[in-house]
């Protein structure tokens, strides 16, 4: 069966950074285009960026453009997302999710909060 398990995140304050990983499993990850969503609080999904299959071309919404990295390492099966600069607006819980452009697979999210 196919896995996305997801860790890292939390607390953080205005201005700091977190990493976020999502470890895969159940399928060829080295194939698959692998995305970043978000939702806040009583807000819907959001997409973040997406990484295609090789790592080569990345995507981003301009909400992170310039302050979040996505990376994948296909020999570690792993899907990142490094957050710099974070900001209050960024609090939410995030989700790696497999293939383009239907998500077919989703991580369990975890918790970024952003706050003093």
């Amino acid at each position: 069966q196919v896995h996305l398990v997801q860790s890292g995140g939390g607390l953080v304050q205005p201005g700091g950074s977190l990493r976020l990983s999502c470890s895969a499993s159940g399928f060829t990850f080295s194939m698959y285009w692998m995305n970043w969503v978000r939702q806040a609080p009583g807000k819907g999904l959001e997409w973040v960026s997406t990484i295609e299959s090789a790592g080569d071309t990345t995507y981003y919404a301009d909400s992170v453009k310039g302050r979040f990295i996505i990376s994948r390492d296909n020999a570690k099966n792993t899907l990142y997302l490094q957050m710099n600069s974070l900001k209050p607006e960024d609090t939410a819980v995030y989700y790696c999710a497999k293939g383009v452009p239907c998500y077919n697979y989703w991580g369990q999210g975890t918790q970024v909060i952003v706050s003093t």
